[in-house]
């Protein structure tokens, strides 16, 4: 048998402390648990957000009410369709008065594993990512004091934010219109194949996606997408290597405002990837072959052969998971008093 120069490393690292060869098999799915963790049991909450069964219907109703946009017609739900991989398949998405954003929207499913929020981690978590596009110009084009005048004039959401922060005296702020969404985001966890192979099921993945597994490690692209997400948990330059010369947005600098994060975003994770095209921060390709190929080259350096492509490509479709069951929320009906919306 051939051995990939990952596995040589691993194997005589196992003969030189005297130790019985293990099959491949058992050798490969060891070096994955090193790199990679399976998703939590449940979802993690922020102790300064803990959560509680209201809080998380809050949560999901917000996510899906239209009328925190100023037109009364984008929702969270608008641009991470959670019955669509949790993106909108969108090069770019679709927002206030029809105007196109810059970046494709990652999705939400798993998102409150990553380090940060958005492609150039401008926010700390989903918490903070949750209250960013009702006040973008470009996405939903509104502002905390309409939100908050709309919600405040629904008689039914004033005793959800009660009963969702029992320990606030004046609940109906806007902070709790992100804590409410990031509660319930932290409960979209997609558990996968690959949570059950690195859980001890070896009979979880396929043989080709095991030996994509291999080249996904041997070739060093988990050098960057590793961890619960794989990926979500750094930054790194796009172009590391073999830079594109049609690069134009500059990624992290424009929040840190250093030169030297030009063209660095958050390593995106790679769960649901078979589902969230188009890909990398702007839709350069819809094809997930030649995404793979594209960060061989442009990361690695590596030109990689078609037969290399199927197989990790074979394993990075053992990372579509199962999403949760969400039932869309029945919300409650606006009053006469609900300010009404401005399309302007």
């Amino acid at each position: 048998m051939k051995l990939t120069p990952f596995f040589a490393a691993v194997f005589a690292a196992v003969l030189v402390a005297g130790v019985p060869l293990p099959a491949q098999a058992d050798a490969t799915m060891d070096a994955a648990r090193d790199l990679f963790e399976p998703l939590p049991a449940a979802p993690i909450f922020k102790g300064v957000n803990p959560a509680n069964d209201a809080k998380i219907e809050l949560g999901k109703m917000l996510y899906f009410e239209t009328r925190l946009s100023k037109s009364n017609a984008f929702s969270c739900n608008s641009c991470h369709n959670l019955a669509n991989g949790g993106v909108d398949n969108n090069p770019f998405s679709i927002g206030h008065q029809w105007q196109v954003g810059g970046r494709n929207a990652p999705t939400v499913f798993n998102a409150s594993l990553h380090i940060a929020q958005f492609w150039d981690g401008r926010a700390a978590d989903v918490e903070a990512q949750a209250v960013g596009p009702e006040l973008n110009p470009v996405e939903m084009g509104s502002t905390e004091k309409l939100v908050m005048d709309r919600l405040s004039s629904i008689p039914a959401y004033v005793a959800l934010f009660k009963k969702a922060f029992p320990e606030q005296k004046k609940p109906m702020v806007y902070a709790n219109v992100g804590n409410a969404i990031g509660a319930f985001e932290r409960t979209l966890l997609t558990p996968s194949p690959f949570d059950a192979y690195l859980k001890g099921d070896d009979k979880a993945l396929s043989s080709q996606a095991k030996k994509g597994l291999v080249l996904f490690m041997d070739k060093g692209c988990s050098n960057c997408h590793n961890g619960v997400a794989v990926g979500g948990n750094s930054y790194q330059k796009f172009g590391m290597v073999n830079a594109p010369k049609d690069l134009k947005d500059k990624g992290r600098m424009e929040v840190t405002k250093t030169e030297e994060d030009a063209f660095v975003f958050k390593v995106p994770s790679l769960r649901n990837i078979e589902l969230t095209y188009p890909y990398f921060h702007d839709s350069r390709t819809w094809d997930l072959s030649e995404a793979v190929r594209i960060m061989g080259w442009t990361q690695l350096g590596v030109k990689l052969a078609d037969a290399e492509v199927g197989d990790i490509v074979a394993f990075l479709r053992s990372l579509t998971g199962t999403a949760p069951v969400v039932t869309l929320p029945v919300l409650p009906p606006s009053t006469p008093a609900t300010p009404l919306p401005d399309r302007n």
